[in-house]
Order: C-alpha cells, then sequence, then structure tokens
C-alpha cells in the first residue's frame, strides 16, 4: 500500500473512489472503504435548534404532548383543586406538575437537540487530501448521505443522515437517540414513568374516597364524567408506565454495557474500548453522579434559541 497516495478503494465494485467521475465532480466520493482516519476536529456548523420535518414523529410527539397535558387537566382539575385537604392537594399538586414540566423538557430537549449527525457530504476528494491518513486503517463512508462514517455510527433513513452511537429512532420524540440526546431520551422515560405512577396512585386515592363518600362532593364535574376521565387515566398511566419502565431499564443497561441497541441486536463485536457502569454513566450524563444528572435544563442556552436567524432548511430536517 502507498503510503503517500493513501489509495481508495470500493469493496463492491473494485475501483479507485478517487477516479474522474459524476461523484467526484460533484463533491462526493461513491460507496466504499477509504484508508485512513480522520480527525475528530472535523465536526459540522453548530446549530441552534435540530428538528425532524418527520410528519409521523410529529404526530407522535404531538400525542405525547397532548396525554401529558390531558394528565394534567385530570389531575388538577378532577382530583387535588376539589379536594378538602389543602396541604394534600398542595404537596401532590407541586410534585406531580413539577415532574410534568421536567418530563416535557426532557422531550423538548431529545426532540430538538442533534443525536450526533455526521456532517454530510464530507466523503470529498478534497477534504480527503486534507486528512492526514494513515496507512492500514479503514474507514467507511455511507453512500446515503455521502458522510464519512465513524465507528459506531449508522444511518438513519428518517433523519437521512448517519448518527453518532445511534441507538435507534424514537417517533414519540421525532429524533433518532443517539450520542448527544440519550441523556434526554433517559430522563424523558424516568420522568414519563414517574407521574404515570404518580397518577395511577392519586386515581386509586380518589376512587377509595369518592367511594366511601358522595362522588358530587369529589369532583366538581359529574360522577359519570368523572369515572371516564379517570379510567382513561389509569388506562393512560398504566401504557405509559409500562412502557417508558421498560424503555428506561433497557437504557440504562445500554449505557452500563456501552452497547446501543442496534449494536445489541446485529451482535456486533466490540472494536472499541467498553466504558462499563459508572464510565459508562459519567460519559452520558457527564461529570460525577450529581442532581444536575436529572436535569434537563443542563447545558440549555435560551440566548441561542431566541436567535433564530440564520435558519436553513435542508431535506428531512430544520436547522437553526
Amino acid at each position: 500500500m502507498q503510503s503517500s497516495n493513501h489509495r481508495l478503494r470500493d469493496m463492491e465494485q473494485h475501483h479507485p473512489l478517487l477516479s474522474a467521475g459524476p461523484d467526484v465532480e460533484s463533491g462526493s466520493l461513491a460507496g466504499g472503504v477509504i484508508v485512513g482516519v480522520p480527525h475528530s476536529g472535523h465536526t459540522a456548523a453548530n446549530r441552534t435548534l435540530w428538528f425532524i420535518q418527520d410528519s409521523c414523529g410529529m404526530v407522535c410527539a404531538g400525542i405525547t404532548w397532548f396525554l401529558v397535558l390531558y394528565a394534567e387537566f385530570v389531575v388538577n382539575f378532577v382530583m387535588l383543586l376539589p379536594s378538602k385537604s389543602f396541604w394534600y392537594a398542595l404537596l401532590n399538586g407541586a410534585a406531580f406538575n413539577s415532574l410534568a414540566v421536567l418530563a416535557l423538557a426532557s422531550h423538548m430537549r431529545t426532540m430538538l437537540t442533534d443525536p450526533g449527525a455526521v456532517p454530510k457530504g464530507n466523503a470529498t476528494k478534497e477534504y480527503m487530501e486534507s486528512l492526514q491518513l494513515k496507512p492500514g486503517e479503514v474507514i467507511y463512508k455511507c453512500p446515503k448521505c455521502c458522510s464519512i462514517k465513524p465507528e459506531r455510527a449508522h444511518h438513519c433513513s428518517i433523519c437521512k443522515r448517519c448518527i453518532k452511537k445511534m441507538d435507534h429512532h424514537c417517533p414519540w420524540v421525532n429524533n433518532c437517540v443517539g450520542e448527544k440526546n440519550q441523556r434526554f431520551f433517559v430522563l424523558f422515560t424516568m420522568y414519563i414513568a414517574l407521574i404515570s405512577a404518580h397518577a395511577l396512585g392519586l386515581s386509586g386515592m380518589h376512587f377509595f374516597t369518592c367511594i366511601k363518600a358522595q362522588w358530587n362532593e369529589c369532583s366538581n364535574f359529574s360522577p359519570g364524567v368523572s369515572v371516564l376521565l379517570l379510567i382513561f387515566l389509569c388506562l393512560e398511566a398504566i401504557l405509559f408506565l409500562t412502557f417508558t419502565a421498560v424503555m428506561f431499564g433497557t437504557q440504562i443497561h445500554s449505557i452500563c454495557n456501552d452497547e446501543t441497541e442496534i449494536e445489541r441486536l446485529k451482535n456486533e463485536k466490540p472494536t472499541w474500548e467498553r466504558r462499563l457502569r459508572w464510565d459508562g454513566m459519567k460519559s452520558v450524563f457527564g461529570g460525577s453522579p450529581s442532581l444536575l444528572w436529572c436535569n434537563p435544563f443542563t447545558g440549555l442556552r435560551l440566548r441561542r434559541l431566541l436567535l433564530l436567524t440564520h435558519g436553513r432548511r435542508g431535506g428531512s430536517e430544520f436547522s437553526v
């Protein structure tokens, strides 16, 4: 192998990737394998917001918000405000609404945070020539988004990008779960599970109280409407609690074993140095264990969110 030229080859078609052709002229390379390792300093331009324009994902995200706000309505207006115990209503209302705000904030951070997208179209002849490549080392190029694919990155057909340490694409957050937003997704599942369990407990207490007394004294709504609202809330809470508790446990297990869901399903043998248990948790949540791990507002810069200039649209994503 010639170390000076760092020959590039296509594993499937067996022709040089840097040979003259329409792909090179248009600034991209044909799909294949590239010899050498790029520097990690090559990153995409900073973005304030990241939003995937997927109709299914946007509908699912809207449904998620609707169901959380519905739970807030039932808990506050059907169960707590009519309560005769001031402290019962105050303490439970403060706890439930705080958890709901944290859940929705975690959802927004997961949805609007770049999950670790690889710069699109960086597999160009000019860029390859600018890299300090080492002979014998192999990196891959994604033929779908014309990007040099880092180790453990996978292409998402919905985001239309390669995502670093992609775990899966979740329609409920309208985004991929990857290297940069996995922390917020874990917090989202945790807070949804907590408010679901809290809602179930409050519903059981409300049923028990109203059975002992008159239904008209338990709620400002009619008995029939109150029962229907509570039944739907209980069904919603059971489904959400089951789903998010399983997802939370799966995510923690993946983080502690430094293995994404895609890697587990594909049974990929690790070629990287694994960060197990606390090292994996620290790499995802950042720093030593503290209450900041549970804060979805960490690192949020409101000034950037207000600067909606220099926005651009491209494909299925909208970046500001």
